[in-house]
This record gives C-alpha cells, structure tokens and sequence, in this order.
C-alpha cells in the first residue's frame, strides 16, 4: 500500500487512466466486431465507411497511448486485406 501522499496520487492517476483505456478497448473491440458483420452480411460500401471510421478510431487511440502505433497499423492491414478480399470475392462472383 502506498505510504506517501505522492505515491497515493499516483495510484489515484493510474486507476483512472485504467478505466480511460479500458473503455477505450471495448470501444474499438466493438467496432471491430460490427465491422467484421458487415463484411460477412452488409454491403462492400457499408463495409468501407466503416472501415473508414474504424480506422480513424484507432489512429486516436494509439495516439493516445492506448495501443501501441504498430499494432493499430497492424489491425488496420488486416482489416483492409479482409475488405479487399470481400471486394475480390463479390467482383468474381457475378462473372462465374
């Protein structure tokens, strides 16, 4: 337990950063999963604005500090090669 008056702030800062980023997890996590339904059920144009402002979410939290940049840019790659694909998928199908 922390003894100083210093120390005790810090503790007080560090649960609420906790929560910030927390909430800030579930936030993106949501997003990703909603996206994630889009490609599979929606629309490849739903799927790109979505994208578009998942992108957006993550940039803000990893400048934040949330998230480290690489793995934002890594989820960010991923998640475009999973829409490029979709887009692949349904260019192909009319044509078979």
């Amino acid at each position: 337990m922390a003894h100083s008056l210093s120390a005790k702030k810090r503790v007080r800062q560090n649960t609420a950063r906790q929560a910030v980023n927390r909430w800030r997890k579930r936030q993106y996590r949501t997003a990703i999963t909603q996206y994630r339904d889009t490609l599979l059920h929606g629309t490849v144009e739903d799927a790109q604005t979505q994208l578009r402002a998942l992108c957006r979410m993550l940039d803000q939290i990893a400048a934040k500090g949330t998230l480290h940049r690489n793995t934002v840019s890594r989820y960010k790659s991923r998640l475009t090669q999973r829409l490029n694909a979709r887009k692949a998928a349904t260019a192909a199908a009319p044509a078979a």
